[in-house]
């Protein structure tokens, strides 16, 4: 790579990225807002022999804007396991290789963790460069408790599996943090409601966008305000946890053990189902021998 596509420009100027170690680079890039990219990541992604993109052309749009004209290949949930080894070669002949997502830090809910897997099963240097995060932005403006959160992604998009995976977190003490598209969200917010009970939440939307804004209230609340219109733009909701651990409802855990029971020998089964609701072992047990024996 010349001198001269080794620069990056702010405003016009150009400035020179000094070379990279070799190593992955895990770049954290703006998630909306394109002035949000630390001069740090400039440097790297000017620098960098190849830059890992999950879509190259949404990814132009950011490097075009700084003149960067780094080397770009596509990585994504689609080809990444499969270019994982070829990456940790190049890596381990010298190359300085940078990773970013569309939008944010890499690996959360984005590709990369099968290739730092790799890197790191084989003693490869991984270096973060920090930046923009969707999840933590919605959580410091969400004016929900930030001492202890729990980032649980995408839901499933089937209500049924949705209603599914939000149970299994309907003790939990922390905050809680997930993403959701446009579509879903008025049916996720229901969903929450009806699980959660009527917490207090935050809806954050087009974080550092023009038409950034956070609606916060109670689940139904929220449920009822997004069930009014399309709604546009990717969304962060953020609950809060349970002010006290629920008893769970015997016939949803005795469904599920029974669920778990054909696939499953009766103790691994039981022992899923008591650590999923947190019960007493003996009284899972119990619940699975009256199953057997009703069957």
């Amino acid at each position: 790579m010349s001198e001269q596509q080794r620069d990056y420009f702010i405003a016009g100027t150009p400035f020179a990225a000094p070379p990279l170690p070799a190593g992955l680079y895990v770049v954290a890039t703006p998630i909306g807002n394109l002035r949000d990219i630390t001069l740090r990541a400039l440097e790297v992604l000017a620098a960098a022999e190849l830059v890992l993109c999950e879509d190259t052309r949404t990814s132009a749009k950011l490097l075009d804007h700084y003149g960067i004209k780094a080397k770009r290949q596509a990585f994504h949930d689609h080809n990444e396991r499969e270019r994982a080894d070829d990456i940790a070669a190049r890596i381990a002949a010298g190359a300085a290789i940078a990773l970013i997502s569309d939008a944010g830090t890499p690996l959360l809910s984005d590709p990369g963790f099968p290739l730092i897997r790799v890197l790191a099963e084989q003693d490869l240097p991984v270096f973060p460069i920090p930046g923009a995060s969707a999840l933590l932005s919605a959580l410091v403006v969400a004016g929900l408790p930030t001492d202890a959160f729990a980032f649980h992604g995408f839901l499933p998009p089937k209500a049924g599996a949705r209603v599914n995976a939000l149970k299994k977190h309907m003790d939990s003490r922390e905050t809680l943090v997930f993403y959701e598209s446009p579509r879903r969200l008025a049916d996720t917010l229901q969903a929450m409601a009806e699980t959660f009970g009527d917490r207090p939440a935050a809806v954050a939307l087009e974080l550092t966008k023009r038409f950034e804004r956070t609606h916060r209230g109670l689940l139904s609340e929220l449920a009822s305000q997004f069930a009014q219109g399309e709604t546009k733009g990717e969304a962060v909701i953020v609950v809060s946890g349970a002010t006290q651990a629920s008893t769970p409802d015997a016939a949803d855990w005795q469904a599920e053990l029974s669920e778990a029971m054909k696939d499953q020998p009766v103790r691994a089964a039981v022992d899923e189902i008591a650590a999923r609701y947190g019960l007493r072992r003996k009284d899972v047990y119990d619940a699975a021998l009256a199953l057997k024996d009703a069957r």
